[in-house]
């Protein structure tokens, strides 16, 4: 039976080895600018939501092939490409047409990685959220339901993915694949939203 007492370090191993990406990503996008104009939120939201759609249309291939790993992690309930769209029509403004060519999701261990940075991101999402719908002006008072899409689950459904991650891992995944496509995730996200991450406090 494999051990699990090494297994946690996946997460500690996610966490170190993509520190750096996650905060290019959170300064490109300045979501937390207390001047964020609407015009500078849709951009954002745009670019986003066409991720959010390559990336899951990648991890539902990977459902469709292993569809009891994508049921161990809960994959139907955490889709959100629909609700960047849903924040953008409470906007009155609709997604943009382009989206990233992200690689295949091959494998769980790809699928785990790349869900890392979805997933992680619903965390912060809730203080984006709160802030969001605190904003002055036509940007003002969007729930941000992309942002934060658990509510009040929100830390049970990352622990579950924690869970499901770690179990995976000491079942004997490659911790390595894991971490190099949450990198790879990462870094795409980080390359796709750049273009809205010149002025942060002005229009797109």
């Amino acid at each position: 039976m494999p051990r699990d007492d090494g297994c946690a370090d996946v997460l500690t191993t996610l966490r170190a080895a993509t520190a750096a990406e996650h905060g290019q990503v959170e300064s490109t996008l300045a979501l937390m600018d207390p001047q964020l104009s609407r015009e500078r939120l849709v951009a954002v939201l745009r670019r986003l939501h066409g991720f959010w759609a390559a990336a899951e249309a990648g991890l539902q291939g990977w459902a469709q092939r292993e569809p009891a790993d994508a049921a161990a992690v809960q994959w139907d309930r955490r889709r959100r490409a629909h609700l960047f769209a849903a924040d953008l029509r409470a906007l009155g403004a609709g997604p943009g047409a382009d989206a990233p060519e992200l690689p295949a999701v091959e494998d769980t261990d790809q699928a785990l990685g790349r869900m890392y940075v979805l997933e992680g991101s619903t965390l912060g999402g809730t203080v984006i959220a709160r802030h969001l719908a605190g904003l002055p002006g036509p940007g003002g008072g969007l729930a941000g339901a992309a942002f934060a899409p658990y509510g009040g689950e929100t830390g049970a459904m990352w622990h579950a993915y924690r869970r499901v991650a770690r179990a995976h891992v000491a079942a004997g995944g490659d911790a390595g694949r894991v971490v190099g496509a949450a990198r790879g995730t990462f870094a795409a996200l980080a390359a796709w939203c750049a273009p809205v991450g010149a002025s942060p406090g002005g229009p797109a």
